[in-house]
């Protein structure tokens, strides 16, 4: 009988690993044990954010068929479902500077998909608003987006999606207004 060649991370000669043993750590690395909240805490950050950058992918691989990038998509849905909006405004509902929004803008400008005019009564103020060429394209590939979008959060049950999206928006108000 031949011998097993060793599997990644295992010693040569060494058996199997038993299941129920605790992972092995590169030398010199602690056990992560920061007490019992802490360590849920964590799992909790990890498991969201895994999570997230999963959706996000699905979200991105739609989005890139229409040949936008993601932030041309978020600034034209806005529009879209919220109507014409300041530009600060638009940042604000993205979570993005200002900075990021005008260079987006230009973009969707260029391409005809916005205008953008100042307001009457605040000079300071930039309004941004969708072109009928804008409307038109997100009246056809956000029903499909929104599809793809379902699909992915499928893997639920309608009660899961429910129960998931009130807790992060709990999570999210209480660390929100925890941190001012």
């Amino acid at each position: 009988m031949t011998p097993r060649r060793p599997r990644a991370g295992e010693r040569a000669g060494a058996g199997a690993r038993d299941p129920g043993a605790p992972p092995r750590l590169p030398d010199g690395a602690a056990p992560a044990a920061y007490g019992a909240a802490t360590d849920r805490a964590l799992s909790l950050w990890v498991a969201l954010a895994r999570c997230a950058a999963s959706v996000h992918r699905v979200s991105a691989r739609d989005i890139q068929r229409y040949g936008l990038t993601q932030p041309q998509f978020a600034v034209l849905e806005v529009l879209y479902h919220k109507g014409p909006l300041p530009l600060c405004t638009i940042g604000e509902k993205l979570l993005v500077t200002s900075g990021n929004v005008t260079y987006v803008a230009d973009q969707l400008e260029k391409a005809g998909y916005l205008q953008r005019a100042r307001s009457a009564e605040d000079r300071r103020v930039v309004r941004a608003r969708l072109t009928p060429k804008g409307a038109a394209l997100l009246a056809r590939i956000f029903p499909e987006h929104a599809g793809a979008i379902a699909r992915a959060a499928a893997r639920l049950s309608a009660r899961e999606q429910a129960s998931l999206a009130r807790l992060l928006k709990k999570w999210g108000r209480a660390v929100q207004a925890a941190d001012g």
